[in-house]
């Protein structure tokens, strides 16, 4: 979309679609493979992994073609996330399908309480694990094709955000789902006011988030091997 000049309006209505597209992918691929409607974790993380690749060599092939004085800076810049061009226009328009994606959350929390004691248990006492399932894929990809397609790929907030919610609410998903929206807002308002004064250019959001996020995963698989250990 940015290659053909089209206005930052339908840029992002191009990624919001793309990016419920390649979920649907996704799901499909690993549906497939599953011969069944419940697909598995780990078939789902493989579809999403071949289709990643896929999609990503599209990006490259992208950015080879892109103007390098003009296009191409472009690219780069939304690649690595800001939220320096959202206007509150932007912002009530994409609030739609957030808000519609994050009331499905709220309403099966405590699904997804009996789903984390394992599936067969939670099938046993009545849960239909592939319709929560599917209701949650589809509502996290909307809430994360909407933010992106808004302010770009911002990464790891969704992996330090809930972990640290975790840490002060523990796993119930009545509390924990709540929590976790509260505390990423909180969060990349500030990661966003720390790249706009650190430098007199604004740092890309991805760059800060990666800086912080990935050592606190680290300290996340040392603190879980530590359990395993005692």
């Amino acid at each position: 979309a940015i290659i053909l000049g089209l206005n930052q309006t339908l840029v992002q209505g191009v990624a919001f679609i793309f990016g419920l597209g390649t979920v649907a992918l996704t799901y499909g691929i690993s549906h497939c493979l599953n011969k069944k409607f419940s697909t598995s974790i780990v078939t789902m993380i493989l579809a999403g992994m071949v289709v990643g690749s896929l999609f990503n060599a599209f990006i490259s092939m992208s950015k080879f073609l892109a103007d390098p004085n003009d296009t191409l800076p472009e690219i780069t810049f939304w690649l690595m996330g800001s939220l320096a061009s959202v206007s509150m226009t932007d912002f009530y328009v994409i609030s739609i399908p957030i808000i519609i994606g994050i009331i499905p959350l709220i309403l099966y929390r405590w699904h997804l309480n009996l789903l984390a004691i394992g599936e067969e248990e939670a099938k046993s006492i009545g849960v239909n694990t592939g319709r929560v399932r599917l209701i949650v894929v589809i509502s996290s990809t909307l809430i994360v094709s909407a933010g992106v397609s808004l302010c770009g790929v911002i990464g790891w907030i969704g992996i330090v955000i809930p972990h640290i919610a975790r840490f002060i609410v523990g796993s119930d998903n009545r509390y924990l789902i709540p929590t976790s929206l509260v505390m990423g807002g909180i969060y990349l308002l500030l990661i966003d006011t720390v790249a706009r004064v650190v430098l007199p250019l604004e740092i890309p959001l991805s760059i800060l988030t990666a800086v912080i996020g990935a050592p606190f995963f680290l300290y996340l698989m040392f603190k879980q091997k530590e359990a395993w250990g005692s």
